[in-house]
Protein backbone atom coordinates (compact mmCIF):
# COMPACT_ATOMS: atom_id res chain seq x y z
CA UNK A 1 0.00 0.00 0.00
CA UNK A 2 1.29 3.52 -1.02
CA UNK A 3 0.08 6.51 0.89
CA UNK A 4 0.00 9.96 -1.45
CA UNK A 5 2.12 12.51 1.14
CA UNK A 6 2.35 16.06 0.14
CA UNK A 7 4.85 18.66 1.24
CA UNK A 8 3.43 22.13 2.27
CA UNK A 9 5.67 24.78 3.35
CA UNK A 10 3.47 26.58 5.89
CA UNK A 11 3.91 30.08 7.16
CA UNK A 12 5.89 31.23 3.84
CA UNK A 13 7.04 34.87 3.36
CA UNK A 14 6.86 36.65 -0.42
CA UNK A 15 7.03 32.50 -1.62
CA UNK A 16 10.16 32.07 0.71
CA UNK A 17 10.87 30.45 4.39
CA UNK A 18 8.29 28.54 5.86
CA UNK A 19 8.15 25.35 7.54
CA UNK A 20 7.55 22.18 6.09
CA UNK A 21 4.55 20.11 7.22
CA UNK A 22 3.57 16.46 5.52
CA UNK A 23 -0.21 15.95 4.39
CA UNK A 24 -1.88 12.93 4.09
CA UNK A 25 -5.71 13.76 2.70
CA UNK A 26 -7.27 10.29 3.12
CA UNK A 27 -6.33 8.73 5.99
CA UNK A 28 -9.45 7.22 6.83
CA UNK A 29 -7.85 3.62 6.48
CA UNK A 30 -4.44 4.56 8.43
CA UNK A 31 -4.31 3.59 11.92
CA UNK A 32 -1.83 5.21 14.41
CA UNK A 33 0.92 3.34 14.33
CA UNK A 34 0.80 3.70 10.18
CA UNK A 35 0.51 7.49 10.97
CA UNK A 36 3.34 7.51 13.18
CA UNK A 37 5.49 5.40 10.81
CA UNK A 38 4.43 7.83 7.93
CA UNK A 39 5.46 10.96 10.22
CA UNK A 40 9.06 9.08 11.26
CA UNK A 41 9.57 8.68 7.66
CA UNK A 42 8.79 12.18 6.77
CA UNK A 43 11.63 13.20 9.33
CA UNK A 44 9.29 16.73 9.18
CA UNK A 45 8.81 18.83 12.62
CA UNK A 46 4.78 17.49 11.65
CA UNK A 47 2.76 15.44 9.43
CA UNK A 48 -0.84 15.97 9.77
CA UNK A 49 -3.37 12.84 9.05
CA UNK A 50 -6.95 14.40 7.47
CA UNK A 51 -9.93 11.99 7.70
CA UNK A 52 -13.55 12.14 7.59
CA UNK A 53 -15.60 13.24 10.88
CA UNK A 54 -19.29 13.63 11.92
CA UNK A 55 -18.67 16.61 14.18
CA UNK A 56 -16.99 18.75 12.05
CA UNK A 57 -16.15 19.16 8.59
CA UNK A 58 -12.34 17.16 8.91
CA UNK A 59 -10.56 15.15 11.28
CA UNK A 60 -6.91 15.87 11.77
CA UNK A 61 -3.97 14.56 13.64
CA UNK A 62 -0.57 15.71 13.80
CA UNK A 63 2.81 13.47 14.27
CA UNK A 64 5.79 14.75 14.81
CA UNK A 65 8.99 12.13 13.78
CA UNK A 66 8.76 10.82 17.31
CA UNK A 67 4.71 10.98 18.97
CA UNK A 68 1.55 12.64 18.26
CA UNK A 69 0.59 15.77 19.35
CA UNK A 70 -2.78 17.17 19.81
CA UNK A 71 -2.59 20.28 17.72
CA UNK A 72 -0.05 21.82 14.76
CA UNK A 73 -0.53 25.34 13.61
CA UNK A 74 1.99 24.95 10.53
CA UNK A 75 0.45 21.89 10.02
CA UNK A 76 -3.29 23.01 9.81
CA UNK A 77 -2.13 25.94 7.51
CA UNK A 78 -0.64 23.18 5.55
CA UNK A 79 -4.06 21.27 5.34
CA UNK A 80 -6.02 23.51 4.50
CA UNK A 81 -3.76 25.54 1.63
CA UNK A 82 -3.57 22.17 -0.12
CA UNK A 83 -7.08 21.46 0.36
CA UNK A 84 -7.92 25.12 -1.60
CA UNK A 85 -5.29 24.67 -4.28
CA UNK A 86 -6.20 21.24 -4.99
CA UNK A 87 -9.63 22.79 -5.47
CA UNK A 88 -11.00 20.53 -2.47
CA UNK A 89 -12.45 23.40 -0.60
CA UNK A 90 -13.04 27.00 -1.79
CA UNK A 91 -12.58 30.00 0.09
CA UNK A 92 -14.86 30.19 3.67
CA UNK A 93 -15.15 29.09 6.96
CA UNK A 94 -14.68 25.64 8.00
CA UNK A 95 -13.97 23.11 11.43
CA UNK A 96 -11.02 20.85 12.32
CA UNK A 97 -11.88 18.34 15.03
CA UNK A 98 -8.45 18.12 16.80
CA UNK A 99 -7.05 16.24 20.01
CA UNK A 100 -7.27 19.84 21.25
CA UNK A 101 -11.13 20.38 20.36
CA UNK A 102 -13.13 21.62 17.63
CA UNK A 103 -11.26 24.56 16.12
CA UNK A 104 -12.83 26.91 13.47
CA UNK A 105 -10.30 27.70 10.06
CA UNK A 106 -10.78 30.10 7.56
CA UNK A 107 -9.53 30.25 3.86
CA UNK A 108 -9.04 33.62 2.63
CA UNK A 109 -9.78 34.31 -1.30
CA UNK A 110 -5.48 34.15 -1.78
CA UNK A 111 -5.13 30.98 -0.35
CA UNK A 112 -4.13 32.31 3.24
CA UNK A 113 -5.40 30.19 6.45
CA UNK A 114 -5.83 31.32 9.52
CA UNK A 115 -6.77 29.61 12.37
CA UNK A 116 -8.70 29.55 15.62
CA UNK A 117 -6.61 28.11 18.99
CA UNK A 118 -7.80 27.49 22.65
CA UNK A 119 -7.87 30.16 25.02
CA UNK A 120 -4.85 30.73 27.05
CA UNK A 121 -3.71 28.54 29.60
CA UNK A 122 -1.31 30.30 32.02
CA UNK A 123 0.94 27.87 33.60
CA UNK A 124 4.26 27.40 35.53
CA UNK A 125 6.84 29.94 35.98
CA UNK A 126 10.32 29.32 35.95
CA UNK A 127 13.57 31.71 36.85
CA UNK A 128 15.86 33.05 34.53
CA UNK A 129 18.84 31.10 36.39
CA UNK A 130 17.21 27.49 35.72
CA UNK A 131 16.83 28.33 31.91
CA UNK A 132 19.68 30.30 30.48
CA UNK A 133 22.69 27.56 31.11
CA UNK A 134 20.06 25.17 28.41
CA UNK A 135 20.38 28.49 26.10
CA UNK A 136 23.86 29.04 26.22
CA UNK A 137 23.48 32.71 27.14
CA UNK A 138 23.94 34.26 31.07
CA UNK A 139 20.47 34.75 33.08
CA UNK A 140 20.86 38.52 32.96
CA UNK A 141 20.03 38.18 29.06
CA UNK A 142 16.68 37.36 30.20
CA UNK A 143 15.97 39.49 33.22
CA UNK A 144 17.18 42.20 31.67
CA UNK A 145 13.49 42.11 29.33
CA UNK A 146 11.84 42.74 32.95
CA UNK A 147 9.52 40.37 31.61
CA UNK A 148 8.91 36.77 33.17
CA UNK A 149 9.49 33.08 31.81
CA UNK A 150 5.97 31.82 32.03
CA UNK A 151 4.68 28.30 30.36
CA UNK A 152 1.51 29.20 28.00
CA UNK A 153 -0.41 26.85 26.36
CA UNK A 154 -3.60 27.94 23.48
CA UNK A 155 -3.09 23.94 22.77
CA UNK A 156 0.25 22.92 22.88
CA UNK A 157 2.55 23.96 26.53
CA UNK A 158 5.30 26.13 25.35
CA UNK A 159 7.33 28.24 27.81
CA UNK A 160 7.84 31.88 26.59
CA UNK A 161 11.26 33.14 27.03
CA UNK A 162 12.25 36.46 26.72
CA UNK A 163 15.87 37.10 26.15
CA UNK A 164 17.73 40.80 25.25
CA UNK A 165 16.94 42.25 22.07
CA UNK A 166 19.87 41.43 19.69
CA UNK A 167 20.81 38.28 21.36
CA UNK A 168 18.37 35.61 20.09
CA UNK A 169 20.37 34.67 17.53
CA UNK A 170 23.34 33.93 19.62
CA UNK A 171 21.57 30.97 21.45
CA UNK A 172 23.13 28.00 21.51
CA UNK A 173 20.33 25.67 22.72
CA UNK A 174 21.85 22.32 24.77
CA UNK A 175 19.26 20.27 22.97
CA UNK A 176 19.56 17.36 25.66
CA UNK A 177 19.11 19.46 28.81
CA UNK A 178 16.06 21.39 26.86
CA UNK A 179 14.53 18.10 26.66
CA UNK A 180 14.78 16.09 30.04
CA UNK A 181 13.59 19.82 31.14
CA UNK A 182 10.33 19.37 28.41
CA UNK A 183 9.52 16.18 29.56
CA UNK A 184 10.24 16.58 33.69
CA UNK A 185 7.56 19.60 33.12
CA UNK A 186 5.56 18.68 30.72
CA UNK A 187 6.23 20.92 27.83
CA UNK A 188 6.49 20.64 24.30
CA UNK A 189 9.17 23.22 24.36
CA UNK A 190 10.81 26.13 24.33
CA UNK A 191 9.46 29.62 22.45
CA UNK A 192 12.22 32.33 22.42
CA UNK A 193 11.67 35.95 21.37
CA UNK A 194 12.73 39.38 20.64
CA UNK A 195 11.72 42.51 20.35
CA UNK A 196 12.10 43.69 16.96
CA UNK A 197 13.26 47.08 16.35
CA UNK A 198 10.87 50.01 16.41
CA UNK A 199 10.00 50.77 12.82
CA UNK A 200 10.71 46.82 12.18
CA UNK A 201 7.24 45.07 10.60
CA UNK A 202 7.93 42.80 13.30
CA UNK A 203 6.07 42.93 16.64
CA UNK A 204 9.09 40.07 17.61
CA UNK A 205 11.53 37.72 16.24
CA UNK A 206 11.12 33.81 17.52
CA UNK A 207 13.17 30.66 17.74
CA UNK A 208 11.42 27.77 18.70
CA UNK A 209 13.26 24.18 20.05
CA UNK A 210 11.12 21.22 21.21
CA UNK A 211 13.75 18.31 20.79
CA UNK A 212 11.40 16.57 23.38
CA UNK A 213 9.45 15.97 20.43
CA UNK A 214 12.52 15.42 17.70
CA UNK A 215 12.12 18.58 16.43
CA UNK A 216 15.72 20.58 17.23
CA UNK A 217 14.64 23.63 15.91
CA UNK A 218 11.93 24.56 13.66
CA UNK A 219 11.54 27.77 11.38
CA UNK A 220 7.85 28.47 12.06
CA UNK A 221 5.39 27.34 15.36
CA UNK A 222 1.65 28.31 14.81
CA UNK A 223 0.92 27.20 17.88
CA UNK A 224 3.45 28.99 19.95
CA UNK A 225 2.86 32.12 18.09
CA UNK A 226 -0.67 32.06 19.62
CA UNK A 227 0.66 31.56 22.93
CA UNK A 228 3.11 34.24 22.67
CA UNK A 229 0.35 36.53 21.32
CA UNK A 230 -1.31 36.23 24.67
CA UNK A 231 1.55 36.50 26.40
CA UNK A 232 2.50 40.04 25.29
CA UNK A 233 -1.05 41.08 25.71
CA UNK A 234 -1.07 40.03 29.29
CA UNK A 235 2.87 40.95 30.09
CA UNK A 236 4.04 43.84 27.77
CA UNK A 237 0.85 45.88 26.45
CA UNK A 238 -2.36 45.56 27.15
CA UNK A 239 -3.80 47.15 24.64
CA UNK A 240 -2.05 44.63 21.90
CA UNK A 241 -4.47 43.02 19.48
CA UNK A 242 -2.18 42.41 16.33
CA UNK A 243 0.56 40.96 16.33
CA UNK A 244 3.35 39.62 13.72
CA UNK A 245 6.03 37.54 14.26
CA UNK A 246 9.31 36.03 12.50
CA UNK A 247 10.68 32.73 13.06
CA UNK A 248 13.36 31.03 11.16
CA UNK A 249 15.78 33.75 10.60
CA UNK A 250 18.70 31.80 12.11
CA UNK A 251 17.98 28.71 9.92
CA UNK A 252 17.74 30.86 6.69
CA UNK A 253 14.32 30.27 6.25
CA UNK A 254 12.53 33.79 7.63
CA UNK A 255 9.05 33.51 8.31
CA UNK A 256 5.67 35.20 9.21
CA UNK A 257 3.45 34.50 11.25
CA UNK A 258 0.58 36.79 12.34
CA UNK A 259 -1.54 36.61 15.09
CA UNK A 260 -4.70 38.22 16.65
CA UNK A 261 -6.35 38.67 19.74
CA UNK A 262 -9.61 39.70 21.30
CA UNK A 263 -10.69 40.45 24.95
CA UNK A 264 -14.35 40.56 26.65
CA UNK A 265 -14.49 42.17 29.67
CA UNK A 266 -10.60 42.66 30.09
CA UNK A 267 -9.85 38.90 29.27
CA UNK A 268 -8.82 37.13 26.06
CA UNK A 269 -11.91 35.61 24.33
CA UNK A 270 -10.68 35.16 20.91
CA UNK A 271 -6.89 33.73 19.79
CA UNK A 272 -6.12 33.42 16.56
CA UNK A 273 -3.11 32.79 13.82
CA UNK A 274 -2.40 32.77 10.19
CA UNK A 275 -0.02 32.97 7.23
CA UNK A 276 0.73 32.07 3.63
CA UNK A 277 1.62 28.71 2.28
CA UNK A 278 3.40 27.15 -0.49
CA UNK A 279 2.76 23.20 -2.08
CA UNK A 280 6.05 21.69 -2.77
CA UNK A 281 5.82 18.27 -4.01
CA UNK A 282 3.97 14.91 -3.13
CA UNK A 283 5.75 11.73 -2.43
CA UNK A 284 4.19 7.77 -1.87
CA UNK A 285 5.38 6.05 1.06
CA UNK A 286 4.61 2.83 2.06
CA UNK A 287 3.62 3.00 6.15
Amino acid sequence: MQIEVATVNAFTQNNSGGNPAGVVLAADNLNTEQMQLIATQMGLSETAFVSVSALADFEVRFFTPSDEVDFCGHATVAVFHLLYVQKILTPGSYSQLTKAGKLEVNIAADGSVDMQQQLPTFLQRFQAEKIAPMLGISSSVITDTGLPVVAISTGLVDLMVPVRSGSLDSVIANQPLIADFSRQHNLVGMHLFEFSAAKSLYSASCRNFAPAFAIDEESATGSASGALACYLATYHDCSATDFIFEQGRKMGASSRLSACIKRQEKAISSVRVGGQARFIDTVFIAP
